[in-house]
């Protein structure tokens, strides 16, 4: 999901301007206060007039969020999987590297039999890598051929500028790979994935 958006938001009889983050298990503010809602403890989710309305375990919360209030509650009331974020289909050929999540490993597991950890191998559908510093940007150029003509390669790093590596630089690096980058997804609340492909020219 990985929506994100500047808006006002009112909880608790306080009113503040931040920015609200829809993620595939979680709705977070961050502003004068902060808020987070996790899906399980949402009783009711309403857009109206731009205002989308949450009823949860906390009390009452509403995202001043204009023309997006509706899609962001359709969103929370119907949530994608991880999986169908990051394009994982039955049968899809995998390569995990350097991730260490336990329950993405065990998701992946469930929805195909053909995944590697550990290694990369020739012919993947997805590779799925981890990377937390600029130097590990070199191996972007081995791993493209690995994936096959259609497939893609998620790079999975720290969110926040805390992170020796941010997003621009995995876009900036991507072309000199042969790669582009299409997509961003909220990988978990402390990872970001960025989706990189071979260029429909080169294919």
């Amino acid at each position: 999901m990985g929506r994100e958006a500047a808006c006002e938001v009112r909880f608790a009889e306080r009113t503040s301007r931040g920015k609200a983050h829809l993620e595939s298990a979680e709705l977070r503010f961050s502003g004068d206060f902060r808020l987070r809602i996790p899906f399980h403890e949402v009783r009711e989710v309403a857009a109206r007039d731009g205002r989308l309305q949450v009823s949860f375990s906390g009390g009452v919360a509403t995202f001043v969020l204009g023309r997006q209030a509706e899609a962001w509650a359709l969103g929370m009331r119907s949530p994608r999987s991880r999986l169908e974020k990051l394009g994982v289909k039955s049968g899809s050929r995998v390569s995990v590297l350097g991730i260490r999540d336990a329950a993405f490993l065990r998701e992946l597991k469930e929805r195909t039999s053909d995944v590697s950890e550990g290694r990369s191998r020739r012919d993947c559908d997805l590779i799925f890598v981890g990377m937390e510093k600029k130097g590990d940007l070199a191996k972007l150029a081995r791993l493209r051929a690995c994936i096959r003509k259609e497939g893609a390669i998620w790079v999975v790093r720290p969110k926040g500028p805390s992170g020796g590596l941010s997003e621009a630089d995995v876009r900036a690096r991507g072309p000199q790979a042969g790669l582009v980058d299409v997509k961003v997804v909220s990988f978990s609340p402390e990872l970001s994935a960025l989706k990189l492909v071979i260029p429909v020219s080169q294919r």
